[in-house]
């Protein structure tokens, strides 16, 4: 098997400002497969809380082209993959290959991904769509916008640095979309006092949900507010891979997976399985990237409480299209792999 990097900047439409930092754009390496003229794509992205920059990704990238370079074909490499071979991989970069080969095996077979996955038809899923830490009146306008385009999910951004701000701006969106499903999403900006004391109040304000309420690194703490937090309480960076799951399982009410946090499909499937019947539920989260990214997730939509797989929908221009979201529901469809394609039709693809 052969393969090839290629690097693009992602600009977002409009900066997101979140409690610890701002993103304005990314850099994405696609990683390009090819066996017997037929290709696989599958994308990392950078992200400076994970630690992974342009150069860190496509040299990791390079050491897993060696690897495939070991196989025959794409199949036993997606074996491997499966089988926990490549698991010191950093995530973001072992998501990116199972992308590219589930793409390459899915392709030869004739299969879109989520068939090879076990489900008898395309999944779709309303998605949540983001709206960043900015002033209440530019939150109302958003949210008025995206309830008119369709979206039915809407996660707001909190973690300002007064508390009354988050508040006015839930209430702005209510206010906009009062049939919309709110989730409140911090990154981790809350102390367990502060948390105790707002929880109450956005609940009133008819937040569904509140994802990663504390400073990551305690668990334990997160687990004690779950069980007396009135609203549900969704771990998301405590809860990076298998082990963290199995800790917080049943103890909080849901779990963020993201494939570039976790490792991929396979590892996604894993933590689903961990936490099935443990009253904890899984949602399915992203990064932002381009649809290319954001494809294999999409794939699992049908197998999630929460769907939050917006991050293709921030951007400008995203070079790849297949998935839909503009209208507020994430597609799969029938074409075989990943079932999306460059927009300007790239030869090879």
């Amino acid at each position: 098997m052969k393969t090839d990097q290629f690097v693009q900047q992602l600009t977002l439409t409009e900066p997101l400002r979140i409690s610890r930092s701002t993103t304005a754009a990314r850099e994405a390496v696609r990683l390009t497969v090819e066996h017997e003229g037929q290709h696989g794509h599958g994308e990392a992205v950078t992200s400076v809380y994970y630690g992974l920059d342009r150069r860190t990704l496509t040299r990791a990238l390079d050491t897993e082209s060696r690897w495939l370079a070991r196989f025959a074909e794409p199949e036993s490499a997606l074996a491997a993959v499966r089988d926990g071979e490549r698991r010191e991989t950093a995530p973001a970069v072992l998501a990116a290959v199972e992308s590219a080969l589930l793409d390459l095996v899915g392709r030869r077979a004739g299969l879109p991904v989520h068939a090879m996955l076990g489900a008898a038809a395309p999944p779709s899923a309303a998605t949540a769509r983001t709206i960043g830490i900015t002033t209440p009146g530019r939150a109302e306008a958003q949210a008025a916008r995206l309830a008119g385009d369709g979206f039915s999910v809407l996660k707001i951004k909190a973690g300002a640095p007064d508390p009354a701000e988050d508040l006015e701006r839930v209430r702005a969106v209510r206010a906009a979309a009062p049939g919309a499903r709110l989730l409140l999403d911090p990154n981790g900006a809350w102390t367990a006092r502060t948390a105790e004391r707002l929880l109450p109040l956005f609940a009133a304000l008819g937040v569904e949900a509140v994802e990663q309420p504390l400073e990551p690194g305690d668990p334990e703490a997160l687990a004690r507010l779950a069980r007396r937090s009135p609203l549900p309480v969704i771990a998301d960076e405590d809860a990076a891979g298998a082990e963290d799951a199995r800790r917080l399982a049943g103890r909080v009410q849901g779990i963020n997976v993201k494939l570039a946090k976790c490792g991929g499909v396979s590892a996604a499937l894993r933590i689903a399985e961990l936490i099935a019947d443990t009253g904890t539920d899984l949602m399915l989260g992203c990064l932002t990237a381009s649809s290319l990214g954001i494809a294999p997730a999409v794939h699992l939509a049908d197998r999630a409480h929460w769907v939050d797989l917006d991050g293709h929908l921030l951007l400008a221009d995203d070079p790849w299209s297949g998935i839909g979201g503009t209208d507020g529901t994430v597609r799969a469809n029938r074409s075989p792999g990943l079932g999306v394609r460059l927009r300007d039709r790239e030869a090879g693809t």
